[in-house]
């Protein structure tokens, strides 16, 4: 019989002693040779698994830590060599003094014996009734413990802020150009959903809404409308006569309503004829406050250009800490019932004021 003509099936069970040698092939040529399995020898149960030591996980972060460095510090090398000017001459302050030179064309920051420069490579020059900002900016720089911070603008803001400045200027003084343009249709945006006329709905009585608290006087609408209303008749009178500037909010709506056109296109002519300095301070209040009225309000309060707008036979300015407030409203508001976020609201109180701060020396200088 023909073994290879059996189903798998019967091959399982079909003797090997029955295949013909011819047909017979063996797998390997080796000898068989069986394991040899050790006895148990041990006693009791079997051990517990080990546990890594906080130790061992510190310091193979240590090293882990160590090789990055490393390896920054060989890329860096490797960039000097080859000339790239990114490596570790960055991570060193190559500067001992920071002062403010006055010269002929105004007050320059020097570190040491190199004038400080814009990003345009041309020297930051700041005009001579402005030394509060030359003295600022020189501490700013004085502050900084490697070039390499000098990168970020948030560790050099007033740099930033004067550059922005000096951009706008230069581009005014060749005859224009899209900087400004941009930033006033920028601006321009804001009006419409101004957080100052922003106002929340009255709270409904019944049921009790979850404005209802306790130490709670006063809704949030009302301190809304108490704190827009001085800031607005302000404006109507002092600095835009006659335009009319309305809530952009109804009671029961959340899709904000377009101020009348004739209040846009006299905003607007006012923006754009704006100095360069008040322009980038503009820029940056409005930023910071989400809001155009606010931040021109504060910018009328501090600016030499525009010192013939306001009062100031007033007892109390328009400072940075009422503008602050104006940014923060609602954010104070709740946070007076439900507490504050640690390392999150504090934060953001601090970043609005030390911006505002910024609009306040770019603008105002000895003639204020």
């Amino acid at each position: 019989m023909n073994p290879l003509s059996f189903s798998p099936r019967a091959l399982r069970s079909y003797s090997r002693s029955s295949i013909p040698q011819c047909l017979q092939r063996a797998l390997h040529t080796s000898a068989p040779n069986p394991a040899t399995v050790a006895p148990i020898t041990a006693s009791g149960p079997p051990p517990t698994a080990p546990i890594p030591s906080a130790d061992h996980v510190d310091s193979r972060v240590a090293r882990r830590r160590k090789q990055a460095e490393l390896l920054k510090r060989g890329q860096d090398l490797r960039n000097v060599a080859s000339g790239k000017g990114n490596g570790s001459a960055k991570t060193k302050r190559f500067w001992k003094d920071v002062h403010v030179r006055h010269l002929d064309e105004g007050l320059q920051v020097h570190l040491d014996k190199r004038p400080l420069r814009r990003p345009t490579k041309e020297i930051l020059i700041i005009p001579h009734d402005k030394p509060h900002l030359a003295s600022a900016i020189a501490l700013e720089w004085d502050l900084l413990v490697s070039a390499q911070q000098a990168l970020r603008h948030h560790l050099i803001p007033l740099t930033s802020l004067v550059s922005r400045a000096l951009d706008i200027a230069d581009e005014d003084a060749a005859g224009g150009g899209p900087i400004r343009e941009n930033i006033v249709k920028t601006l321009m945006r804001y009006l419409d959903t101004d957080s100052l006329l922003c106002w929340a709905p009255e709270a409904e009585a019944d049921p009790p809404g979850y404005e209802t608290h306790k130490e709670r006087t006063e809704s949030l609408r009302s301190i809304q409308r108490k704190t827009a209303t001085p800031i607005i008749t302000f404006l109507t009178e002092k600095v835009w006569p006659g335009i009319e500037i309305i809530p952009v909010l109804d009671s029961n709506s959340i899709v904000p309503k377009s101020q009348p056109q004739m209040t846009k296109d006299i905003i607007r002519g006012w923006v754009s004829g704006l100095p360069a300095f008040e322009l980038a301070g503009l820029e940056r209040g409005v930023l910071a406050q989400k809001g155009l009225l606010g931040a021109v309000r504060l910018l009328v309060e501090w600016s030499m250009e525009l010192a013939h707008l306001r009062d100031d036979t007033a007892e109390k300015k328009f400072g940075v800490e009422e503008a602050a407030k104006v940014a923060s409203m609602e954010v104070d508001w709740q946070t007076g019932m439900w507490g504050e976020v640690e390392d999150t609201h504090d934060v953001d109180k601090e970043d609005v004021r030390r911006q505002l701060g910024s609009v306040v020396l770019l603008v105002s200088g000895t003639k204020t």
